[in-house]
């Protein structure tokens, strides 16, 4: 008995708590039989909901949960610093200061090893990452890390940024400072979005927390409409084509024709968007039986017409959260600040580390010099070129937010390469003009193409998995081995067929059939919920596959 209770209060690493485990929703069920006797205590329900927030990260990502405690202490104490201070100068120091420890800490976590191996790359040296943090838990907590290895805890990214613009609309006079350190920590460490987002914002989350609990029969039925979808978004279609097909050829593309990489690049695309909207679904679902409203975070980006457009369908909380917090600060399409300069500095630095090559550099540092001329001594030019290279930072410093890789630095520049050239094409491409259904098919197959082809490089454990797979589809694709594998992968082809349908249909179709839902009797609902949940969860072909975006 002493065994059981231990294993369920107690962290472990090959059984992290995540949605779409059976103790998840036990866990849930719990949280809201206590809430009942909280919901309209505004200050007990904060301090009940930051407790089991932090039981929850906990159980996701064991002694990193010192981290989010970490975070929460820094940027209360600083965002009520900044608020205080009347001196212009004053305020962004401790801008400042609240930036660079949340970066300082991020970077630890998720770019040590990566600016290590690049630096001795290039200068030959024989730097060594050391884990301190591992080092101090062993030396305190009796734990036996291994101090050569930086883990990445579970949602870092995520709760550094909401941290930051806690601090960032403090900062401009968007937003007062909660009332309290256990109001702060409620926003901060909310479960349901907490280790894969959506980014939640301050100034759209702490008024909620001051808010009298109210939840209609419309939002009840649409929570529980919302975490069903997740459920069959995640498990019934996105692990499913993962475990049967994708990962298999992303592990070893050699042994794949042309073909099979190809569509395991489609259903990768599939993947990536049911995994990750999956998981948001439920959040949104799971916050709105407590009274709280997640914002949107995906809007059928794969309906796209083109890259920008995609990029304001797709994880929207982070793509706002550059663009009010990164893009528009730099000057956005109107001119170029010192933090463009500086951050073009920095980008270039990344990437002459990762070429370790002194001959890239060198040509990465003309190119750099050339265009700053062309800046320089043809003013009509200026405004294209600031423009573009505000893109592409925000782009770049997009695709690094994912990772630490030559991949995910790939990835981040040809999507900016992708919104670039739109800007350009569309003044001259003759289909820009029509919106019939027609010419709405073929900018969306183009989008999707584009956007796919991209995924491989996000995709890919590494350059050299990428490039083989672009070269099977060139190279390797045997037409003539088509038809044995579309019957050998058949129940993949109607899954993967399955989820893209269902994307592709109207809002107009779909609202309505989410309308009939919410309408039903409870008893109608339950019946559905579990006949749902029955389905999804007989269709599990191997242990739970954790969400792609916790690696993040």
């Amino acid at each position: 008995m002493m065994d059981y209770i231990k294993d369920i209060l107690t962290y472990n690493q090959s059984s992290p708590l995540i949605f779409t485990r059976f103790f998840f929703w036990g866990f849930f069920a719990i949280v809201l039989l206590g809430y009942t006797f909280f919901a309209n205590k505004r200050v007990s329900r904060s301090l009940y909901l930051l407790v089991l927030s932090l039981f929850f990260y906990y159980k996701s990502s064991g002694f990193f949960f010192f981290l989010i405690i970490f975070s929460t202490l820094v940027d209360y104490f600083i965002g009520w610093w900044i608020y205080n201070t009347e001196k212009s100068t004053a305020r962004k120091l401790q801008l400042a200061l609240s930036i660079f420890i949340n970066l300082f800490v991020l970077s630890y976590f998720k770019y040590t090893f990566f600016f290590t191996g690049a630096i001795n790359d290039m200068f030959g040296t024989n730097l060594v990452a050391h884990n301190y943090l591992a080092e101090f838990s062993n030396l305190f907590t009796g734990t036996s890390f291994d101090t050569a290895k930086i883990f990445l805890p579970v949602g870092i990214s995520f709760f550094t940024f909401q941290t930051m613009s806690y601090t960032l609309d403090i900062y401009r006079r968007e937003l007062k400072p909660v009332k309290n350190i256990i109001d702060f920590g409620f926003y901060v460490s909310f479960f349901p979005q907490l280790v894969a987002g959506p980014i939640v914002r301050a100034k759209d989350f702490i008024p909620q927390i001051y808010q009298k609990f109210k939840l209609s029969r419309y939002e009840f039925g649409l929570a529980l409409f919302m975490i069903l979808k997740g459920l069959i978004k995640k498990i019934m279609i996105g692990d499913y084509i993962a475990v049967n097909f994708v990962d298999r050829v992303f592990s070893n593309p050699d042994m794949y024709t042309g073909f099979e990489s190809l569509m395991a690049m489609i259903g990768y695309s599939l993947q990536v968007y049911v995994d990750f909207s999956g998981y948001t679904d439920i959040a949104i679902g799971v916050a709105l039986f407590m009274g709280f409203r997640l914002n949107q975070n995906f809007n059928s980006p794969y309906k796209a017409k083109n890259c920008g457009d995609f990029w304001s369908r797709w994880h929207i909380s982070l793509s706002s959260w550059l663009k009010d917090y990164l893009y528009i600060p730099l000057g956005g399409n109107r001119n170029a600040t010192k933090g463009t300069y500086l951050n073009i500095a920095l980008i270039l630095g990344v990437v002459m580390l990762l070429a370790a090559n002194m001959w890239v550099s060198i040509g990465i540092m003309v190119a750099a010099i050339i265009v700053l001329l062309i800046m320089r001594f043809i003013p009509s030019a200026k405004k294209g070129i600031v423009r573009n290279i505000n893109v592409m930072i925000t782009m770049l410093f997009g695709g690094l937010w994912h990772g630490s890789s030559w991949n995910f630095l790939i990835w981040g520049g040809l999507n900016g390469l992708g919104v670039i050239t739109y800007k350009y094409w569309r003044k001259i491409s003759p289909w820009e003009k029509y919106n019939n259904r027609i010419a709405t098919i073929w900018k969306i197959t183009i989008t999707f193409g584009f956007i796919t082809f991209t995924r491989v490089f996000f995709r890919a454990p590494d350059y050299e998995t990428a490039t083989t797979m672009l070269n099977r589809i060139r190279t390797v694709f045997t037409p003539e081995l088509i038809p044995n594998i579309i019957s050998g992968y058949y129940k993949v082809w109607l899954m993967m067929l399955f989820g893209f349908i269902t994307h592709w249909l109207s809002y107009a179709f779909k609202d309505k059939w989410r309308d009939k839902f919410i309408n039903l009797p409870h008893w109608s609902q339950a019946i559905i919920s579990a006949m749902v949940i029955f389905i999804v969860y007989q269709s599990i072909c191997s242990d739970m596959v954790a969400f792609i975006y916790f690696q993040f």
